[in-house]
């Protein structure tokens, strides 16, 4: 029995290695962070690792998570957890996902993006897309090396990253990073995972206040509000949210979709009736799983076999 037991959990690890593949965090910005200015001393990042919340980023970064040898199909994600512009569920919303997306030979780059702060970035309205965009521009750079097809990158985003994954879904044609070698900065495809997507008065408060501050002016609210911001050339985008999420209104699915559909853009959108916010891979409340209809999708545009 004890053999057994010895047995069945190492090949329980063999196959969690064989599918995720997680490399060493790489600096967004080897030679120097952006819009920052010097941190002050308190300013250092933390993270809880019984909850596994980040805080505090000064030094944005992407972990890669490689298939295994021989599975990869060229298709890249990074992914934007969550936490409302002030943390980051790293694991929850990030690690777990890019494990999932391993299993479908796709190669996924969990993103540690900075927090808008203006302890440490001259203007915190643009220091995230900076690093989402410069997240996007190094897959490109580094597609070769990465066994990436450069045609096939998408972003993900949960919650608050679902704010941060639609503003570079729909700010990407301006550059808020250098980029003189003109690399696309925009998206192949998005997935966006019960998203703050406006500024306005069905936002998440909390996320507006520590992005645009708490009296933005409209320009900035207008600018930020994303679904003011969808054209024909927006990428292709799948959505899941939950009807009674109390946290994030749904209304911000049902308004980015309608903007979607308006400008005759590619989208799928899953509603569950309970559900709430945050629930990461897996919806207690749902005997469907979300990431299947993901993988559905994915298949039907080409982006997973």
């Amino acid at each position: 029995m004890k053999k057994l037991l010895a047995a069945l959990m190492l090949l329980s690890a063999a196959t969690t290695f064989a599918y995720a593949q997680r490399a060493e965090p790489i600096a967004l910005y080897p030679n120097g962070v952006p819009n920052s200015k010097p941190a002050p001393g308190v300013y250092r990042e933390k993270l809880d690792t019984a909850s596994m919340w980040v805080t505090l980023v000064t030094n944005p970064q992407l972990t890669p998570f490689f298939p295994a040898k021989g599975t990869a199909n060229g298709t890249a994600v990074v992914i934007c957890p969550g936490g409302g512009y002030a943390g980051l569920a790293i694991d929850k919303e990030g690690y777990k996902v890019a494990e999932k997306f391993n299993q479908l030979g796709i190669t996924a780059f969990v993103l540690k993006n900075r927090l808008p702060s203006d302890y440490i970035m001259v203007d915190k309205t643009i220091g995230p897309l900076q690093d989402a965009q410069r997240a996007i521009q190094m897959v490109r750079q580094n597609a070769a090396k990465w066994g990436i097809d450069p045609s096939k990158v998408g972003i993900m985003g949960f919650s608050a990253g679902g704010h941060l994954a639609s503003t570079e879904l729909t700010h990407y044609a301006k550059a808020v990073i250098a980029n003189p070698d003109n690399i696309s900065l925009r998206p192949d495809f998005a997935m966006l995972i019960y998203p703050v997507i406006t500024m306005g008065p069905l936002t998440h408060q909390g996320s507006r206040d520590n992005l645009l501050g708490t009296t933005p002016p409209q320009e900035l609210t207008d600018l930020y509000s994303n679904e003011k911001q969808v054209t024909k050339d927006t990428p292709p985008t799948f959505i899941i949210h939950a009807e009674d999420d109390d946290v994030v209104p749904i209304q911000n699915t049902l308004m980015f979709y309608d903007a979607l559909q308006k400008a005759g853009v590619k989208a799928e959108m899953h509603v569950y009736q309970s559900g709430g916010h945050g629930f990461g891979l897996h919806n207690p409340r749902s005997h469907e799983d979300w990431f299947v209809s993901l993988t559905g999708w994915l298949q039907a545009n080409g982006w997973a076999k």
